[in-house]
């Protein structure tokens, strides 16, 4: 009998058992993931988990009964140490070694730390499991002052819950503006205006060099010498790629897990998944890193359907969201390949959609409380679709009339 063996148990290797049975795979199914937990929905660990609107049963991804209908062998909480590729095995850090016939690697990726002195004191965080918001949870006191270091989204979704809550709230970003390396100058403007309307403080240019305090954490101190006071400090710096494993078994990695269209790595038994990996992306004509749920849930798919004998690849168009207070930002494509903007709706009401196009076509959008516009910006992306930005920009023409 075949045996597929998936390490990591996030949202990408969740939907590779899945889609596994779901394609008709009748081998064994192994599942090895690092947390204890269930997999679970990532998203809401810097919103709905971390304010108590979503308690831990509402953000797993499947019941544990799933699992056991589907005779999927789950191991949690459960380290692979190393992959053999010609004996086509994986050791666990128990001592236990698994053989397989086809290995997926879905391991994710892991937050980017900072070199700080004092980041070991108590009272600092990051913020990537539900362990991590558990631990930042029990510090959340109204009153208290919070120092985020970083002004990206997880920084500033964060930021919403926590002013929200009652902390006093400081955000630290060391470029010139929040969001810079994700989005473009305006929607940069309009987040920095509503989260300081919010009453969260945003210092932008303002890179943290220590963080002090004796027995906890005390404050932040900036290159520039400012000391921020703070009770409770979560750091977001991004993600990094995890790909130790893949690396040191000999495959292709750079800025990821190397794979093609089917999500094979450079072994044709190995595939690989989700945010570890890089992947060449046909509709952009280049290769792509992703941190995206869409991503994650997508390539596993495929995975499982080659893995399962049909031939299927992946080329999906790149989205990804974020909810901040009443906002919900739902992104498709990438900004930066635009040479020009065109804003639908009304950003004064909170509800308004900025469109990138280069040469007249479409390539992405920033979509504030504007559904249609969303849903409609991802097939005019998909066929590389011309519009007329007068029209585009006219909320009298319905976006169904574009496509």
């Amino acid at each position: 009998m075949t045996r597929t063996v998936v390490i990591g148990a996030g949202h990408a290797g969740g939907q590779v058992v899945a889609s596994l049975r779901q394609e008709g795979y009748e081998g064994e199914i192994i599942l090895v993931g690092e947390e204890a937990s269930l997999p679970y929905q990532r998203p809401p660990l810097s919103k709905a988990y971390l304010s108590g609107d979503q308690p831990l049963e509402r953000i797993l991804i499947r019941p544990e009964k799933f699992y056991a209908d589907k005779n999927i062998d789950l191991r949690l909480g459960v380290r692979v140490t190393a992959i053999d590729r010609n004996a086509r095995t994986v050791t666990l850090d128990s001592g236990e070694t698994l053989e397989w016939t086809n290995l997926v690697l879905a391991t994710g990726s892991h937050v980017r730390r900072l070199p700080l002195p004092g980041v070991d004191l108590p009272g600092v965080h990051y913020l990537r499991t539900i362990a991590d918001v558990d631990a930042i949870r029990a510090e959340f006191e109204a009153g208290r002052k919070l120092v985020i270091i970083g002004g990206g989204y997880i920084g500033l979704e964060v930021a919403a819950v926590a002013v929200k809550a009652g902390l006093d709230v400081t955000v630290l970003e060391m470029e010139q503006r929040i969001l810079q390396r994700v989005t473009t100058a305006a929607m940069s403007e309009y987040y920095h205006g509503v989260h300081t309307k919010a009453g969260v403080n945003i210092h932008c240019n303002a890179a943290a060099s220590e963080i002090l305090g004796e027995h906890r954490v005390e404050a932040v101190k900036c290159r520039d010498g400012a000391e921020i006071a703070a009770d409770v400090v979560i750091i977001g710096a991004g993600i990094l790629p995890t790909t130790d494993l893949a690396e040191a078994a000999g495959l292709d990695v750079d800025n990821g897990i190397l794979v093609d269209e089917r999500c094979r790595t450079s072994d044709p038994n190995i595939y690989a998944v989700g945010d570890c990996t890089n992947h060449p992306s046909a509709l952009l004509e280049r290769r792509l890193r992703l941190e995206s749920v869409p991503n994650a849930n997508d390539q596993g798919k495929v995975a499982a359907a080659n893995i399962s004998g049909k031939d299927k690849t992946y080329d999906a168009v790149p989205w990804f969201w974020s909810d901040q207070y009443d906002l919900k930002l739902q992104m498709v494509g990438f900004s930066t390949d635009a040479d020009t903007e065109v804003v639908r709706g009304d950003p004064e009401a909170g509800a308004f959609a900025r469109f990138y196009l280069r040469d007249g076509v479409v390539v992405a959008v920033d979509a504030v409380n504007s559904p249609r516009e969303f849903m409609a910006a991802k097939q005019l992306v998909a066929d590389k679709r011309k519009v007329d930005p007068l029209k585009l920009a006219d909320e009298s023409v319905a976006m169904k009339d574009l496509l």
